[in-house]
């Protein structure tokens, strides 16, 4: 095993980063030693009169201004253009419950994304706490410092209630990527298949298997974007009213989804169903998928394996996704969150709505609607187009649903 600590390609310690005991070089310890970022200035501090403009006595003056005038926090500090990206390292994308320490440089990915793919500062942080009430009234402290932020990888159901509680306590916008990136992203692209295959997404009964984070958002946007039908599946089958067993959390998505008021298996929801959507991994039988609807829509999320492997998709549906880069039509977060957080910071937004969601979703699917092909239902994470579409749409939601300060 490599150890990233050490220099060596041999075990005599001499040699290439990244290496050790006669390994071969490994490019991701070279990348990620000494961290992935770093702090900038963005004034200079070339002499006497910067230090003292920059520093002590010029700061007072705005310090001063600002106890006056809170807003001018906007003005004459960072606030509207960062934001903290927290975890407790419960849920790690792939890798699970691997704690705070082991889940930054997850983090520290995280936060340039954001500067890369939306221009937008983002803070890693790691909490070593997994008490709802602890973690929201730790970020609810930091929160003046930042301008909205952004939870990642903690695991369900504390990950709806911390959204919530620390959405309550504070007014700048608090986005679970995890639910709500991932849901405005299949929602982009379930618009465009439905587009290419000259359907409505009313005419779309869905299937849903996973009914953590994701699952959840996935079936409340679709739901709200107006789909016929959606079932959510957890690993008992689909959750339904008249299970006995649902969380909170479980129960309420009963009540809003199942229309045809399915009971039974993930297979048996399967059958005659347009849409399948995978955020839970395991693997779905092909005779099940053999028994869904023609000119079916196949989102396979689950990494690195997906739920239905692409070849055998093929096989059965009009248009076929996953959550990889090997594959056309890669349903990625980073196409949502860097543009949802730039929109919502730019009009200084006290929250991010079902409507920005909504917005993000539409302008994310317009990017490529003259482009449409089975294979290309949503854009590449490199398209320039992307983040300026998705904020603008996200700005002028924020202004008409009223959460807009400029």
């Amino acid at each position: 095993m490599v150890d990233p600590r050490s220099d060596s390609t041999t075990g005599s310690g001499e040699g290439a980063e990244g290496v050790t005991d006669g390994e071969p070089f490994d490019p991701a310890f070279a990348l990620h030693r000494g961290g992935k970022m770093a702090v900038q200035a963005t004034v200079p501090v070339r002499d006497r009169d910067d230090l003292s403009l920059a520093y002590t006595p010029g700061v007072a003056k705005v310090c001063s201004a600002i106890a006056e005038k809170p807003e001018l926090v906007h003005d004459y500090t960072w606030k509207s253009q960062v934001v903290a990206v927290v975890t407790d390292g419960s849920a790690v994308l792939g890798l699970g419950d691997i704690g705070p320490e082991a889940s930054l440089p997850v983090m520290e990915g995280k936060a340039i994304l954001f500067k890369q793919f939306g221009g937008v500062d983002a803070v890693p942080i790691a909490l070593d706490c997994r008490d709802v009430d602890e973690i929201v009234e730790t970020v609810a402290r930091f929160a003046p410092s930042f301008g909205g932020v952004n939870l990642e990888d903690i695991s369900a159901p504390r990950c709806f209630e911390i959204e919530r509680k620390l959405q309550e306590r504070v007014d700048i916008p608090i986005f679970h990527d995890d639910q709500h990136g991932t849901a405005v992203v299949t929602l982009a692209a379930l618009r465009n298949a439905a587009k290419l295959t000259d359907r409505a997404l009313g005419q779309l009964r869905a299937v849903i298997s996973g009914a953590g984070a994701a699952g959840v958002a996935i079936a409340r946007i679709l739901t709200e974007a107006g789909i016929g039908d959606v079932a959510v599946c957890d690993r008992k089958g689909v959750v339904s009213q008249d299970r006995e067993d649902l969380t909170d959390v479980k129960r309420e998505v009963a009540g809003f989804t199942n229309k045809a008021q399915l009971t039974g298996s993930l297979e048996a929801a399967l059958d005659g169903a347009d849409v399948f959507i995978g955020v839970s991994g395991g693997t779905v039988p092909e005779d099940a998928v053999s028994k869904m609807a023609p000119g079916a829509f196949i989102f396979a999320m689950a990494n690195p394996n997906p739920e239905i492997h692409p070849d055998v998709a093929h096989r059965y549906a009009a248009v076929v996704a996953t959550g990889r880069s090997d594959f056309p039509n890669q349903i990625n977060n980073v196409l949502a969150f860097p543009g949802i957080f730039a929109g919502a910071l730019q009009v200084r937004a006290s929250r991010i709505t079902e409507g920005m969601k909504l917005a993000a979703a539409e302008a994310l699917a317009a990017v490529v609607a003259d482009e449409l092909s089975a294979d290309k239902v949503i854009p590449s994470p490199f398209d320039d187009r992307v983040a300026p579409a998705v904020t603008a749409a996200v700005a002028a939601a924020a202004r008409a649903e009223g959460v807009a300060r400029r």
